[in-house]
């Protein structure tokens, strides 16, 4: 049985596998009630204040994990019943007030929200602001925010508390790239999920004869531990998948194509990141003209499927939220036709029994190490300096890796006062790149070693020839029909 990193990931992935065992079965509308109860049996409660509250909160994932609210368009949702136990963002004064004479937090607010009383600051939150002034102000660090993991920990400020106290997601700001779904403690934030689509796409190939492809993502390498990623391609045959392709083909395909875009307009910023793409035309819409127009990996690797296949259903598996807002914002260019996670793939593989560890390995080497890596920050830009080299292009790329949406919002603040020291931006809007995506089975350090490692097994291997080797099996495969013909 897998170690979970957290006891909410534990119970979204009961919730997911349950949804799915049910899907396969094709009693969702029938049984989909008794989950809850199945999941939470009680009597006695272990996570919330009563096992009645802990059910609710179950099935408010379950609708989550069968598509959520269909009027609201974030990808992640609040579950309002789930949210009510974070402390209220606040400036509080410690014990380590010293009553001092100098009162310099009384002085630095603007609202006059201070006051000494018997010796000691107190805030009164009905004038304070939360503008941290009284915080920078105190020579003894007396004064600290309280702030909620999930305002804290979203990179674009589109969480806030509702006039409820509970947290609200602010479309216009929200860029889906899922990081409060990690950061909420309490599992109150999820992001919806479309496994029982992609089950119904593998079912009704088998019905109407059509193939369904799985595009995995190069970030799935050690997800699976201690399955191998032959295993892993094995365990997605099982599932019914017609076949298996790399998405490190498709980035393979988009170094191939920005290195020359980046040629032509001088000055770029990449496409691959949707999180990072949506910050670009959220927060930065007068950018957007420097934002790469070649299309993402999923996107690429997606066409080519469905350029050889018209018919076919192609389904990305990746560690990232952001994903599916790319697809449900229609930016896929129908070559996608749904979109899981690490997290929903192994919901997938447990809803149909499949133990991974005792399957016989299946081939899948199709990339190159520069393609793979597009998995790590930095890997972008080093496959697109790579693909520049393999042309023999006159053509210097000035790098700007960006790991995490701070890092971003810097070079994009450069790049609008023409003071950037570069010309490529490679923006990745989760720390790290994609290895530390929201939708990771595991987020660990090791994560980084273990792309590379994958990357390493197609040394040799350049980005030019694995583009080159899917343009000459499609001619090849002309030329036959045209000797039969």
């Amino acid at each position: 049985m897998r170690t979970f990193e957290t006891k909410i990931q534990e119970l979204k992935t009961s919730v997911l596998t349950e949804v799915a065992r049910l899907t396969w079965e094709d009693r969702s509308q029938t049984s989909v009630l008794d989950i809850p109860e199945k999941i939470i049996p009680g009597p006695e409660a272990s996570l919330r204040c009563c096992i009645y509250k802990e059910r609710a909160i179950i099935n408010s994932r379950v609708k989550m994990a069968m598509g959520g609210d269909k009027t609201n368009p974030c990808v992640v949702e609040v579950l309002p019943i789930a949210c009510d136990e974070c402390p209220v963002t606040e400036m509080t004064v410690s014990a380590s007030c010293r009553g001092c004479l100098a009162t310099r937090c009384v002085h630095a607010c603007p609202k006059d929200a201070i006051t000494i009383v018997n010796h000691r600051a107190q805030i009164d939150h009905q004038k304070c602001i939360t503008c941290g002034k009284c915080l920078n102000a105190c020579q003894y660090s007396a004064i600290v925010k309280t702030q909620r993991p999930c305002e804290k920990g979203c990179p674009a400020g589109a969480i806030s508390m509702g006039p409820d106290k509970k947290a609200s997601i602010d479309i216009n700001k929200c860029i889906s790239c899922g990081n409060c779904v990690y950061q909420c403690p309490f599992g109150a934030i999820q992001d919806k999920s479309w496994i029982t689509d992609a089950i119904q796409m593998l079912r009704g190939g088998e019905h109407w004869g059509y193939k369904t492809y799985a595009v995995i993502a190069p970030s799935i390498a050690g997800q699976f531990a201690p399955a191998t990623y032959g295993q892993l391609v094995a365990g997605l045959k099982a599932l019914g998948f017609s076949g298996v392709a790399e998405v490190a083909l498709g980035a393979d395909m988009v170094a191939d194509r920005e290195s020359d875009e980046l040629m032509e307009r001088g000055v770029l910023t990449s496409s691959c990141c949707p999180g990072f793409v949506g910050y670009v035309k959220k927060k930065h819409p007068e950018l957007d003209k420097y934002v790469s127009h070649t299309p993402s990996p999923m996107v690429m690797i997606g066409l080519h499927l469905k350029e050889k296949e018209p018919d076919a259903k192609v389904v990305f598996i990746g560690p990232c939220v952001a994903k599916k807002k790319e697809f449900q914002l229609g930016r896929t260019m129908n070559a996608i036709d749904c979109v899981l996670t690490y997290e929903e793939l192994f919901a997938l593989f447990e809803s149909k029994d499949i133990d991974l560890t005792k399957l016989e390995e299946a081939e899948l080497d199709e990339a190159s190490p520069f393609g793979r890596n597009f998995a790590r920050s930095g890997g972008v830009a080093q496959a697109v300096v790579q693909a520049l080299q393999e042309k023999n292009a006159d053509f210097e790329v000035k790098a700007v890796p960006c790991s995490g949406i701070s890092q971003c919002e810097m070079a994009l603040l450069k790049l609008k006062l023409g003071k950037l020291e570069g010309n490529f931006i490679e923006g990745m809007a989760c720390e790290g790149g994609c290895v530390q995506g929201a939708g990771c089975l595991v987020r660990s350090p090791r994560n980084r070693l273990d792309v590379e490692n994958h990357a390493k097994e197609a040394q040799g291997r350049t980005i030019l020839a694995a583009v080159s080797a899917p343009k000459a099996q499609a001619a090849a495969k002309t030329e036959s029909k045209t000797e039969k013909a």
